[in-house]
C-alpha cells in the first residue's frame, strides 16, 4: 500500500547517493516516516560531482545522506568528523549533519557482522571474499572481528586487494583458487545493470561452499544467490544487509529506533516493485 503524505517548509531532508540509484532506500524510509509519524523525506540521487553534491548537504541543511559505491572511500576527504565505525575501515556509508558539521559513519559493518551471528556462520570456515572498495572493507572487518582467520580477498587490482588483504590478516589472490567454505560478494557483479547476468565466482566453488553472503542489494536473487538456494546452501542477501544497514541509518538521522517488525514491514516495501 503506498503511503502519502503533505511536505512542508519544515519538513526534513534525507538522501542517498550511488552510482546507480534505485528504489529500495527510498521506499524503506518514507515507509518508515509515515509508519511513525515524521516530518521527513528521503530521495536518492547519483552525481558527477561528489564534492558539489557534498557541499549541498551542508550548504542546504540535508540532515542526512547515505553512501553508496563507487563514493565511499572519495567522500571522507569531504567529511568533518569520522566516528570510530569509518575510520576503523576507512569507508563511509552514512553522512549525519548536525548544524554544518558533517559527520560520518559506516552501518554497513554492523549489519555484516549481525548476520553472520544472527546465521550461526562458523568461524571454522574458510572463506573468500571478492571485492577491494569500501563495502569489502567492511565485510573484511567483521569477518576479521567475528574470529574468522582462513580468509582470502579475490581483488584484479593488486594494489588494493593486496593491501586490504594485509590490513586484515588475509591473504590475497587475482582469482580464485580454492574452494573455501563461504563465499562473500562485495562487487558489483550480479547488479542490475552491465553485470546482472554475471557471477563472481565459478560453479566450481559454489558448488563446494556451504554458505554464501552477496551484498549486492537489487536485484535480491543474483545469479550467486539463485544458484547457492538452488542447491540448498545458506544464503544471506544483499537485502538482509541493506534492511539492517538502513534501520541503523534511519535511527541516526531521526533519533528513533523502529522496532524489529517494523523493520522487516519496511524491507518488504521496499523491495515490493
Amino acid at each position: 500500500m503506498d503511503h502519502a503524505r503533505s511536505i512542508d517548509k519544515d519538513t526534513t531532508l534525507c538522501i542517498s547517493l550511488a552510482a546507480r540509484p534505485s528504489n529500495i532506500g527510498t521506499r524503506f524510509h518514507n515507509y518508515l516516516y509515515n509508519e511513525l509519524c515524521l516530518n521527513y523525506v528521503y530521495k536518492a540521487f547519483t552525481t558527477t560531482d561528489l564534492t558539489a553534491a557534498i557541499g549541498g548537504l551542508r550548504g542546504l541543511g540535508i540532515r542526512g545522506c547515505a553512501i553508496s559505491m563507487p563514493y565511499k572511500e572519495d567522500v571522507i576527504a569531504l567529511v568533518d568528523v569520522m566516528h570510530d565505525s569509518a575510520s576503523a575501515i576507512d569507508s563511509v556509508n552514512t553522512i549525519v549533519n548536525e548544524d554544518g558539521v558533517l559527520h560520518a559513519y559506516n552501518t554497513d559493518y554492523q549489519s555484516v557482522a549481525n548476520l553472520l551471528r544472527d546465521k550461526a556462520v562458523s568461524t571454522d570456515q574458510s572463506f573468500a571474499l571478492a571485492g577491494s572498495g569500501g563495502m569489502a572493507k567492511a565485510v573484511a572487518a567483521a569477518l576479521r572481528d567475528a574470529g574468522f582467520t582462513d580468509g582470502t580477498v579475490v581483488a584484479r587490482n593488486e594494489a588494493a586487494g593486496s593491501a586490504l588483504a594485509a590490513k586484515y590478516g588475509f591473504r590475497w589472490v587475482p582469482t580464485l583458487d580454492t574452494t573455501p567454505d563461504l563465499l562473500l560478494n562485495a562487487t558489483p557483479i550480479g547488479m542490475d545493470g552491465a553485470d546482472a547476468d554475471r557471477s563472481p565466482f565459478t560453479d566450481t566453488a559454489v558448488n563446494a561452499a556451504q554458505t554464501v553472503f552477496d551484498v549486492v542489494a537489487k536485484p535480491p536473487n543474483t545469479p550467486l544467490v539463485r544458484a547457492a538456494t538452488e542447491q540448498g546452501k545458506t544464503v544471506i542477501t544483499g537485502a538482509e544487509v541493506i534492511a539492517l544497514q538502513a534501520a541503523e541509518q534511519f535511527e541516526l538521522y531521526t533519533g528513533v529506533r523502529p522496532s524489529a517488525e517494523q523493520i522487516d514491514r519496511a524491507s518488504e516495501y521496499s523491495r515490493a516493485v
